[in-house]
């Protein structure tokens, strides 16, 4: 796939990338082939040291957000409110980061979250957390966030170059969900041992490894790419670059639909762990680190494959929703458990498929704006998703509130399948293929080709 007719902007590749080809589409390669990039190396390293601070700080938060309320409606009050800050204000924070440099913009939004999670520590080491302390970090995290998502997700196409940028938002993936197989549990541990306050300390110490990270880097090995110039209708034109693609604009709004609605599991979990199953934080612990599992495989294939199409996001998509209600009905804890890895191997394939096609279809001088876009429907859907799926869920049993989460997802995905088959002209082919059905999508013209073979 093509980088966007902004890929003639990136430089040379030097030296320690891999080497110059005239083709800069991604390919099939070394599923870790862009941990040869040493600026790359130095930020996934970094990355996972932190990201298991912030699960430990997730599973901690919605705990004990529930401990302080007894409410799943309070739990999706506190994912709505770290989120609005995306909804509100996240085009906004696109622009600035198409005009500032990735980096010193990292250093800062990474020292503010550092400086939130260890404010929160000391509230509740001390015993005078309430509610409310909660609800404010959790807002001062998702205004670092508006500028910190796009930069770090932007600025990963400055670290690896465009050959690289498959592998690199896959490992990305990979390094976040693998995180989420350790940090989970250590908080599960630390919860029951000694209290959700040292979750949140490790999370803030725990920023000291990307900031190190970070500086330790060669800014003449970045793949630089032109900032935007200060202007004006910036905003407009970040939006009316993407409404005019369909291969852009689509894809967003079906991770708008999963993010709102089906993307709510700490809503969703808590509430099947405390009042399905009335397991406890450990089931809850658990049934995050399953996920977790099929999200590092589903992040690991994306790595795999060379290229991120559309027509596998709609059937992942598709299957991710039909799980949802599957898990939904399950009698026993062990079967929703199990669920829950295929539930995060095709999230994880929603998630990655939908990040790298836009990243790769997008000039690069746009990527702030258009990552910002992203991240503010796909993130930014949680103010709007989570209250409403937290009400459901109080009011008539999480079981409901999960199969309704699915049944948006999938319906969404079928109706924006169907709309992207007709932009693209292609018409709906049954048939056979080496003695198995095959069913598929096939441009109109050739269909007609194929019908008096029929």
């Amino acid at each position: 796939m093509s980088s966007g007719p902004g890929a003639a902007s990136v430089p040379a590749p030097d030296p320690h990338d891999s080497p110059p080809t005239s083709d800069t589409r991604p390919r099939k390669s070394s599923m870790f082939s862009s941990l040869k990039v040493r600026n790359y190396r130095l930020f996934f390293m970094g990355q996972v040291v932190s990201n298991i601070g912030t699960w430990m700080q997730r599973i901690a938060q919605d705990w004990l957000v529930l401990s302080l309320t007894g409410s799943s409606a309070a739990v999706g009050i506190t994912t709505a409110l770290q989120f609005l800050p995306m909804l509100l204000f996240g085009l906004y924070g696109g622009v600035l980061v198409d005009r500032l440099r990735k980096r010193p913009t990292l250093l800062v939004t990474q020292s503010a979250m550092a400086l939130t999670a260890l404010a929160l520590a000391v509230a509740v080491l001390t015993g005078h957390v309430q509610v409310w302390h909660v609800y404010v970090a959790a807002f001062a995290v998702g205004l670092a966030t508006v500028v910190d998502n796009p930069a770090r997700q932007s600025f990963v196409s400055e670290l690896v170059g465009p050959r690289q940028l498959q592998n690199a938002v896959s490992l990305n993936s990979a390094n976040f969900q693998s995180a989420r197989l350790v940090g989970p549990a250590v908080a599960g541990i630390l919860i029951t041992g000694v209290g959700t306050g040292y979750a949140f300390l490790f999370n803030g110490l725990s920023f000291i490894a990307p900031l190190t990270g970070l500086l330790l880097m060669r800014a003449s090995e970045l793949h630089v790419v032109e900032r935007a110039p200060r202007g004006k209708g910036q905003l407009r034109e970040g939006v009316r670059y993407v409404t005019g693609r369909p291969e852009l604009i689509w894809p967003i709004v079906l991770v708008g639909f999963v993010g709102t609605f089906a993307f709510n599991f700490p809503v969703y979990l808590s509430a099947f762990a405390d009042d399905v199953f009335h397991a406890g934080a450990g089931a809850y612990s658990m049934f995050n680190t399953l996920m977790a599992v099929g999200s590092v495989a589903g992040a690991l294939l994306a790595a795999r494959r060379g290229t991120a199409r559309l027509r596998l996001l709609i059937a992942a998509a598709l299957v991710f929703g039909a799980l949802e209600i599957v898990a939904a009905s399950t009698p026993t804890l062990w079967m929703f458990a199990l669920l829950m890895v295929p539930l995060g191997l095709f999230g994880m394939t929603v998630n990655v498929t939908t990040n790298t096609s836009i990243q790769m279809s997008t000039d690069p001088a746009m990527r702030g704006r258009v990552m910002a876009l992203y991240m503010m429907v796909f993130l930014g859907g949680s103010p709007v998703g989570a209250p409403i799926v937290g009400w459901i869920t109080d009011t008539y049993g999480a079981r409901v509130g999960l199969a309704a989460g699915g049944a948006v997802a999938a319906l969404a995905a079928a109706v924006i399948g169907l709309v992207l088959a007709r932009v693209g002209n292609l018409r709906l082919s049954v048939g056979w293929h080496r003695g198995h059905p095959r069913v598929r999508f096939v441009p109109r013209e050739q269909r007609k080709a194929l019908a008096p073979a029929a």
